[in-house]
């Protein structure tokens, strides 16, 4: 990990974009530190790749700011080698070789690390006169990922990149981008539907949903500062200032809920214990949309 740097990574303040009528993100403020690995979750059209593509300046805000690493996205050449981007479908070109790829990133980028990135794919097993179209998925991730990290960026950006893959090349892809965060000394961004995934790797969370951030933060923190309640059905209404409902659910004779709270745990009246990082997630998800929420956790269910 890099050290402690002053100047986030991140930082929105009012960012919306609209497509059309649609607003993708609606006023968005955001900072998030440098160094960190940053776990990005939310449902499908919740504006998780708008923000991403906003970041590696593929997009244009419709109004507000966002400053990445200190300056506007893509500013210049120069900006461009800080970032390291892995879209959605971790783009490879299919007719260019393994070998190929790397000869393009040495082209396009000053800083690139040939050492880097051949040691990385001899580790990998692929062969190096290999047709990109002929890797498997995960292969396929594996290289994207080589060739961004090879440029040496002080920020890796990824979406979603590891979704398609089955599990053992999933978790392959999970501790290869954590060997370049530290090899590099760099931070992520890593968009995720798995919450498996943000929680094995990610140190920094951001949960987006209904256009806008419901809640982000370092995960420790945010699990400190989360609890659930169970109580006699009608008690909750009795809870004490500073005690903030984020979800509730009635049973018959008995009610639960999320809350979130900077108060000591023996302070808070019908503590049933920490919360998972799942419970959190979905907890704000809910209160913001609750069919998305319904529906993340059914494919959470499934990715497992």
């Amino acid at each position: 990990m890099s050290h402690e740097n002053p100047i986030p990574v991140l930082h929105a303040e009012g960012l919306t974009k609209r497509y059309g009528r649609r607003e993708a993100l609606s006023g968005v403020d955001l900072r998030v530190p440098a160094g960190r690995v940053v776990g990005l979750v939310g449902p499908n059209g919740a504006g998780k790749s708008t923000l991403l593509n906003l970041a590696c300046g593929l997009l244009q805000p419709t109004s507000g700011s966002l400053r990445v690493l200190g300056s506007r996205p893509a500013a210049d050449a120069a900006h461009l080698a800080r970032v390291g981007f892995v879209a959605q479908n971790t783009p490879v070109y299919p007719s260019f070789s393994v070998a190929d790829h790397l000869r393009l990133g040495a082209r396009l980028n000053p800083s690139w690390d040939r050492g880097l990135a051949e040691r990385r794919i001899a580790q990998l097993g692929l062969n190096p006169d290999q047709k990109a179209g002929r890797l498997s998925g995960g292969q396929r991730a594996q290289l994207a990922l080589t060739v961004a990290a090879a440029k040496r960026p002080e920020l890796l950006i990824l979406d979603e990149p590891a979704a398609a893959l089955d599990p053992l090349a999933r978790q392959a892809f999970l501790v290869n981008l954590m060997e370049f965060v530290a090899e590099l000394g760099a931070g992520a961004v890593l968009s995720s539907h798995l919450l498996g995934d943000i929680e094995q790797v990610c140190d920094h969370l951001i949960v987006l949903c209904g256009s806008r951030v419901q809640v982000a933060g370092e995960v420790r923190d945010l699990l400190a500062g989360h609890h659930r309640l169970v109580a006699p059905r009608g008690e909750l209404g009795r809870l004490p200032a500073g005690v903030e409902v984020v979800r509730v659910e009635h049973g018959t004779r008995h009610s639960s809920a999320l809350v979130r709270a900077d108060l000591p745990p023996s302070e808070i009246p019908f503590r049933d214990g920490p919360v998972t990082l799942e419970e959190l997630v979905l907890g704000h998800m809910s209160r913001a949309n609750p069919s998305a929420a319904q529906a993340a956790a059914a494919a959470g269910e499934g990715g497992r």
